[in-house]
């Protein structure tokens, strides 16, 4: 491809809005533009980047006996009352609702679990037919709040989801430990360097699933790992042994301390030096709004105790609670459970109509401080089993760096990642709701086994950026750069350059390698080689003065480049055969 029939528009300066290098140099390199907030154009380059992706995700589903197919993207309301997940997505906001012009509410689909199953409900009567995994690569919707880093949250996106329907459990185990395995040959052909963790299941649901995290310092994602034991879990779903804290040498009866102005753990600390903060718990009030209204009241306010050192789960919490949604209680919720203001709550004297629940961090504290339920007011040396019963108690705390693994003595540390891939065991949850059966040897209906497996494509541009670039721009792995070859012509019109660099292009495109030629001829060559920086394309051919003598300059686009002279002849053949040997 000459570049001067390319549509090639570069920026000097990062967009203003770009909070991450990936957004900020495909941007610039006009890989991509925006449209509105979490709406982007791709441009040509970008494109010829996501259709690699998507061919390595094709190979190895395929490879792997799964079935490409193609859902629409607009899905009735009907069905996801069906699986009766309609209320929490419109609840979390999250999810692209309307009317058509006959009154019917339709959604542009975030996901396809419903859809999928609708689909092979009507197909799949016998368990002869099963098992099958079907998959899609199609444009996703979200109605983010705050869309963000460019591809890596937008309101629209390139996902590939797939689902397997299995006769049993035990087969659907199996097919999950396929599809781990597809997503470990995708990531690793795409150039990633990434960590497979526990994760939550969130509002997709089902009995377990794993996160394909990219690991980059610019993650939106917190990752507890533990080197020596191999464990590696998404903050949301990790657990831990959680240090002791000190004790108190003496018991002392419980009492009351004025506690001015204290609303906070470090401001109690001030008024108590000696209190470790250990000894030191704190009550968060929530409001919850359930997800099952059948069992009781749709709404209720929960009080949570947690000791001062440790932070509150919320994804634990909610999932503990079953919520359809999660929020801190409002100022005038706080002052009706607690007649107090906010900062002074406590687990003894909340209001009748509180629920109260405790971290498993506060297990064993003895001795400790806590809200008085009164402004300005703490109590101090309460005692769980003396001076109020342990509240039910579980684990909703948030890991933190240096705990210890449950199983093994090795410790925890936090480091960050941009998720990429997801996979979840549903087992009967949208088979059941949908009624998604088949007749089995016997002749008995029985409920399909289901599993998904999400791949965010244009998430997966956007990390291998992260992990692979420098000032000058994008370093992009081979598999899926754009072009692999970047032939650069310092003097477009000079007669020997013009020569060579047209062989050069002929014969390595007839060869199977794809070369972007910058042959402009008002463009100079310090220009040309910063757009090729900013571009990234991997393998680089400078002809130049040497054209005569047919050498060339070679370099791999990487932040310690090296230049070597070669023969024209010997640099298309090292290029033919790293192109091979990527797999591209």
């Amino acid at each position: 491809m000459r570049l001067s029939r390319l549509l090639f528009v570069t920026l000097r300066e990062d967009p203003a809005d770009a909070e991450v290098r990936s957004h900020a140099l495909m941007a610039r390199a006009g890989f991509i533009h925006k449209l509105a907030a979490g709406i982007y154009v791709y441009g040509p380059m970008m494109w010829r980047v996501l259709r690699r992706i998507e061919n390595i995700v094709r190979d190895e589903h395929d490879a792997a006996g799964c079935h490409e197919m193609l859902m629409p993207a607009l899905q009735p309301r009907e069905l996801w009352e069906e699986s009766g997940r309609w209320e929490r997505y419109v609840k979390d906001g999250i999810l692209f609702n309307f009317r058509d012009r006959k009154g019917s509410q339709m959604c542009l689909g975030p996901t396809h679990e419903e859809v999928i199953t609708t689909f092979v409900k009507r197909q799949v009567q016998s368990y002869k037919q099963l098992p099958v995994t079907l998959y899609q690569i199609q444009t996703k919707f979200r109605d983010e709040i705050r869309p963000r880093f460019g591809l890596m949250r937008g309101k629209e996106f390139i996902m590939k989801d797939a689902y397997s329907f299995d006769v049993s459990e035990e087969k659907m185990a199996e097919s999950y430990a396929l599809m781990r395995t597809v997503y470990r040959n995708v990531f690793t052909r795409c150039g990633l360097r990434f960590t497979p963790v526990q994760a939550d299941s969130g509002a997709i649901g089902g009995c377990g699933s794993e996160e394909f995290m990219v690991d980059a310092e610019t993650g939106e994602d917190g990752i507890a790992v533990c080197r020596a034991s191999g464990y590696a879990a998404n903050l949301e779903k990790a657990v831990s042994v959680i240090p002791a804290g000190a004790q108190p040498s003496v018991e002392v009866a419980m009492h009351k301390e004025p506690t001015p102005g204290a609303k906070s753990c470090e401001a109690l600390l001030k008024l108590f030096p000696e209190l470790p903060m250990t000894r030191l718990l704190k009550t968060l009030l929530y409001k919850v709004t359930y997800a099952d209204v059948d069992a009781g009241e749709s709404e209720g306010i929960v009080a949570v105790m947690c000791r001062g050192d440790r932070e509150i789960n919320e994804t634990k919490l909610s999932n503990y609670l079953n919520a359809l949604a999660l929020d801190l209680a409002s100022e005038e919720q706080v002052k009706a459970a607690t007649a107090a203001e906010v900062g002074y709550a406590g687990p003894i004297g909340l209001a009748k109509h509180v629920r109260l629940l405790a971290d498993s961090s506060v297990e064993g504290v003895k001795g400790f401080l806590c809200g008085g339920n009164e402004t300005d007011m703490h109590y101090l040396d309460v005692y769980f089993g003396r001076d109020l019963e342990q509240p039910e108690t579980a684990d909703f705390g948030t890991v933190q760096a240096g705990d210890t693994v449950v199983d093994g003595d090795g410790k925890i540390e936090i480091t960050r990642g941009i998720e990429v891939g997801h996979i979840f065991q549903l087992g009967t949850k949208y088979s059941e709701a949908m009624q998604a059966t088949f007749s089995d040897e016997n002749q008995k209906t029985q409920v399909m086994w289901m599993g998904c497996y999400g791949i965010g494509v244009s998430r997966v541009a956007a990390s291998a950026i992260e992990q692979n670039h420098d000032e000058g721009g994008m370093i992009w792995p081979l598999p899926i750069a754009p072009y692999a070859v970047h032939l650069v012509q310092m003097k477009a019109g000079n007669e020997e350059q013009d020569a060579l660099a047209q062989e050069i292009h002929d014969k390595l495109e007839a060869s199977g390698v794809d070369v972007l030629w910058d042959e402009r001829k008002k463009v100079n060559p310090g220009a040309k080689f910063k757009d090729a920086d900013l571009v990234g394309i991997p393998l680089r051919i400078v002809v130049g003065r040497d054209a005569g003598e047919r050498k060339i300059e070679w370099s791999v686009r990487t932040d310690t480049a090296t230049k070597e002279s070669l023969d024209a002849n010997q640099a298309m053949e090292r290029a033919i055969r790293l192109v091979q040997e990527s797999g591209r």
